[in-house]
């Protein structure tokens, strides 16, 4: 079965609120076995427009992807987020 993955691209605006939604995340990375593979770090934009974020998320399955960014337990960090900057997000699933 092939793995599914979340990709966000985001510009935070507001470090400390943003660190509040990454905590909270954590449960739902926990209870649907989300692994980040790519969490911010170095990069360089070189075609397009790019972010200054981006991140990658392994899940086991797409559904588990898909599970973990529908659930309540990631709407609730969602909240966090709000005035802490702009994110894409989307579930993909892999080869």
């Amino acid at each position: 079965m092939p793995k599914g993955y979340v990709i966000a691209h985001a510009v935070v605006t507001n470090a400390d609120k943003w660190g509040e939604y990454v905590a909270a995340s954590k449960i739902a990375l926990d209870k649907f076995g989300g692994s980040p593979i790519i969490r911010g770090g170095r990069c360089e934009v070189v075609e397009g427009q790019g972010t200054e974020r981006n991140v990658v998320i392994e899940f086991a399955s797409y559904e588990d992807a898909l599970s973990y960014a529908h659930s309540s337990e990631y709407a609730t960090a969602k909240a966090f987020r709000q005035g802490a900057g702009t994110i894409d997000i989307t579930v993909v699933e892999g080869v």
